[in-house]
């Protein structure tokens, strides 16, 4: 079953209409297509929504094929008459059975070039091949005109198959959401549409069962399914608190969470638009090609009618059945249908790779970008380590008291969000209750300031200390670790540091990055001591530590000026403007972050940091596919209309050059899915 669903704005304004298919009948799932079907369509997506039905239909292969079978018996059947003409097969019946054989597979292509016209889309490959079967009908070249027809039949039936399995790629990952959720009202459950549950309600998750909607975990643990999301295989375990997002299949037993999200605002909704907006972000040679396609297609009918009647004034002999034939000829291997099938199909086949992998691609064009990048900047907490700090010394001066320099210190860094902040708050045991905090100020790039209980307390790195003006040992300059030095009244009163752990695949994806011929810069707003020491770590040459947001922007720029095309790879919060600077901005672990979704190019949804050069080998891939149906398809195209024009090709040779360059770039464009 299909239906058309018609997008609006706020406004009202209609966006598009989205294809929309029932695919599983027992839980009665319904998927939207990622490829979109604006009302503005050009001649490539075209191409795919008006065959996009054929694949919807109840019957399976034998439905999709039926035409297709019945024309070539009656072809095959023509064919032998033909060969032993028997004394009742006349000319009328010879005429009628390849009619009959004709109309199973002309006749939707006769339908759809008459619809384009219908549409002002007058230069089609459906007018194409209808004008050059028509043609040879008219000529007496029964056979031949079936025989196309039926290629190009079976050609069409198999790029839509393609176009679906890219679909469906990327379908499988998206919204795989049940309708109906389980509440819990006191002790009793109830059924209801998870659309209609409010955030706030209790849902039970039974074992095997998937989340319809985000929330917050209620039980103690639970394991959790997470690859329909982030391409991980292995479970991953969730404690009371943590979020839990639609999409994720509680594994062997029954838990509760919290709905913390409309049906319609959650994570996987979020994911989902941004993909179906991918396919309208053309990569510039998709671009290209469409725009070819509408100067060239004209062009080659016009070619056409001139090698059929230009000859008659210039050739002594000149036949007009004979030059219609090389017109028809001409007509046929001249259909575009190769390139704006196969290279739309090569992206989507990147972005639909992509995402089997944990990959959100957001359009073509960065799949191209990815291919070319020659320089890769990255954040360093986070990113290349795992962002869980944790205190590893802590000294107090003489004269303050530890307890309560830690309590003051736990509670004015209750008003950060900064994962150091986190750390210190678990270290210290101590409560923070009663304890009166004001004046708080979180200055970038160096620490927070604040009244504690009357005291002013300075917390933060020793740039802080130094605009302070706030002495303290110079040998706490040479600690490698994340510091975080405290001052009470304007007297240093000790310091804290901490580690954050390196992720332990980090050297082997600098390494991979190096042999791809990708060089790689990190920067940090962590001092100079630390980013030099996880740099030297894990064999990152450039690093740069110390830096302010603007400090990052600036040095980011720099690099792009050096060595463009970059990607910037960050958490897609505090480094949205590099993120936005740089020509492919990458989250990482952006599947818990809305501003991850929403500023980066790519979303890399777990914290998986082999993903960057898989991207980057994506992209490559891609690309090279793309270029490779390119190339052979012109290739082909230009030395049988060559042969066509000079009368040296049939329509055998037709069929292939339009055809089978077709069928052979669109299964070269398949196997990019299978990355």
């Amino acid at each position: 079953m299909k239906k058309h669903v018609h997008i609006y704005d706020a406004a009202g304004n209609q966006l598009c209409c989205t294809l929309e298919q029932k695919i599983n009948q027992k839980s009665d799932v319904t998927l939207v297509a990622a490829e979109p079907a604006c009302c503005n369509h050009d001649h490539a997506d075209n191409h795919v929504e008006e065959h996009d039905h054929i694949a919807s239909v109840d019957g399976g292969w034998w439905h999709l094929f039926r035409p297709a079978i019945i024309s070539f018996v009656l072809l095959i059947s023509g064919i032998i008459l033909d060969h032993y003409e028997p004394s009742f097969y006349d000319q009328w019946v010879r005429i009628g059975l390849y009619l009959l054989a004709y109309i199973p597979v002309g006749w939707p292509v006769l339908k759809e070039a008459w619809e384009s016209i219908a549409k002002g889309e007058v230069f089609s490959e459906f007018m194409l091949m209808g004008i050059a079967t028509l043609g040879a009908m008219g000529i007496e070249q029964y056979p031949e005109a079936v025989a196309v027809m039926l290629f190009y039949s079976i050609g069409e039936t198999f790029q839509t198959l393609a176009v679906q399995r890219a679909k469906a790629n990327i379908k499988m990952m998206l919204d795989q959401r049940p309708d109906e959720v389980t509440i819990v009202n006191g002790d009793k459950f109830e059924t209801v549409k998870a659309a209609t549950v409010p955030p706030g309600t209790i849902v039970r998750l039974n074992p095997g069962e998937k989340a319809a909607l985000d929330g917050i975990l209620l039980s103690a643990s639970g394991s959790f399914n997470t690859a329909a999301l982030t391409g991980e295989s292995v479970p991953a375990t969730k404690f009371k608190g943590e979020e839990i997002l639609a999409g994720m299949i509680s594994v062997n037993e029954s838990c509760r969470m919290e709905v913390s999200r409309p049906y319609e605002d959650s994570k996987l909704s979020g994911i989902l638009r941004m993909v179906q907006d991918a396919s309208s972000r053309k990569a510039p040679t998709e671009l290209f090609i469409r725009k070819f396609a509408k100067v060239y297609t004209p062009i080659v009918v016009f070619l056409a009618v001139a090698i059929c009647l230009l000859p008659f004034f210039f050739v002594s002999d000149y036949i007009f059945s004979q030059w219609l034939y090389r017109a028809l000829i001409f007509l046929v291997i001249s259909c575009p249908c190769a390139l704006v099938i196969s290279i739309p199909l090569g992206y989507f086949g990147g972005i639909g790779a992509a995402s089997r992998n944990g990959i959100l691609v957001k359009g073509g064009n960065y799949l191209d970008t990815l291919a070319g990048i020659r320089h890769v900047v990255v954040d360093k907490t986070g990113t290349m380590t795992r962002g869980n700090f944790e205190v590893r010394e802590v000294e107090i001066s003489e004269g303050f008291n530890r307890i309560e320099v830690l309590t003051d210190l736990k509670a004015l860094q209750g008003f950060s969000t900064h994962p150091i902040a986190g750390a210190i708050q678990r270290y210290v045991q101590e409560e923070v209750v009663g304890i009166r905090v004001e004046d708080v100020l979180e200055i970038a790039g160096k620490g927070m300031s604040g009244t504690v209980n009357g005291k002013h307390l300075l917390a933060g790195n020793l740039a802080l200390m130094q605009v302070n003006k706030i002495p303290y040992d110079v040998s706490l300059e040479e600690i490698e670790y994340t510091l975080v030095a405290i001052a009470v009244d304007g007297k240093f009163a000790g310091y804290v540091t901490i580690a954050d752990e390196i992720k332990p695949n980090a050297a082997a994806v600098v390494r991979e990055l190096a042999d791809m011929g990708v060089e790689l810069t990190m920067l940090s707003g962590d001092s100079n001591k630390v980013v030099a020491a996880v740099a030297r770590e894990i064999g990152i040459r450039k690093a740069y530590g110390g830096l302010l947001p603007e400090d990052k922007v600036a040095k980011a720029n720099e690099i792009k000026e050096a060595s463009p095309p970059i990607a910037f790879v960050g958490d897609g919060m505090n480094d949205a403007p590099v993120l936005a600077l740089s020509d492919v901005g990458i989250a990482m672990g952006g599947l818990g972050s809305d501003m991850a979704i929403e500023s980066a190019d790519v979303v890399i949804q777990d914290d998986d940091i082999k993903k960057i050069p898989l991207s980057i080998r994506i992209g490559k891939k891609t690309k090279t596919i793309v270029w490779q149906n390119i190339l052979f398809a012109f290739g082909v195209k230009a030395a049988v209309l060559i042969l066509g024009a000079s009368g040296e090709a049939t329509m055998w040779e037709a069929v292939f050059a339009d055809v089978g360059v077709a069928l052979i770039a669109v299964a070269n464009a398949v196997r990019i899915q299978r990355m």
